[in-house]
């Protein structure tokens, strides 16, 4: 079991010449084939969080280690497709050797893109843009995506749709993923483990309960709820 360490990592930002401190201490252990969830408001520091964890941007002191060395997927909260490139170019694209076409279209299949291999972005709905940078991000063989609000700019039947799926995709890839919200449901919808993050600070973590159903309108996940609205209040 691949596991992330995070110690005492800080963050912070000049902002007009002004010291902004966005991660004051954090520090968490994630299992890397769960689904661990960073909840929390806009501007308590999530999203810079995931982008050091990435290593797009670097930390100013603390420690992120991986138990074994980890291929990191990145989804961000746009698709970021080219608009220039077909479904199968884009999720191919930044490849160094050519996917063969039977992983190609294997990956289609569980992303459920089949038959839109052609189809550029601009014929794509919202959730299907969003299917084709998870493959993208797939087709790396990334053990542990690291996503950052995927769904936020989607309807809300679409959003809840793409969950599902997400969570099957996941039960197919075997990819473990950290994946920053400021949606309650959609946190319990998807997470093992769910993480309060507050003013660039953990505040309290729930681990939910393996193999259990996952309606948000029974408890425990009622319970769950009271208690992150208590937290966040």
């Amino acid at each position: 079991m691949t596991t992330l360490t995070v110690t005492a990592l800080k963050k912070t930002y000049l902002v007009k010449d002004k010291p902004l401190e966005v991660l004051k201490e954090v520090t968490f252990t994630a299992n890397c084939s769960e689904i661990t969830v960073i909840l929390g408001e806009s501007g308590c520091g999530k999203t810079t969080l995931l982008r050091l964890i990435s290593g797009l941007e670097k930390q100013d002191t603390g420690l992120i280690d991986f138990s074994e060395p980890t291929k990191l997927g990145m989804v961000f909260q746009e698709a970021r497709l080219m608009p220039w490139l077909n479904t199968k170019d884009n999720i191919t694209f930044g490849l160094r050797s050519q996917a063969s076409q039977q992983e190609l279209k294997a990956l289609l299949a569980t992303v459920g893109l089949t038959g839109f291999e052609e189809a550029l972005p601009a014929t794509l709905s919202g959730g299907m843009q969003q299917r084709v940078a998870l493959a993208r991000a797939l087709i790396l063989h990334s053990k542990l995506l690291l996503m950052d609000e995927p769904f936020a700019a989607l309807d809300y039947f679409t959003r809840r749709k793409m969950q599902v799926e997400l969570l099957r995709i996941k039960d197919v890839t075997k990819t473990g993923i950290i994946l920053v919200t400021h949606n309650i449901d959609e946190a319990l919808t998807l997470a093992d483990k769910i993480m309060i993050m507050q003013n660039g600070v953990i505040t309290k973590t729930w681990q939910l309960p393996a193999n259990q159903d996952r309606d948000i309108l029974n408890e425990p996940f009622i319970q769950y709820k009271r208690d992150i609205l208590d937290t966040l209040q």
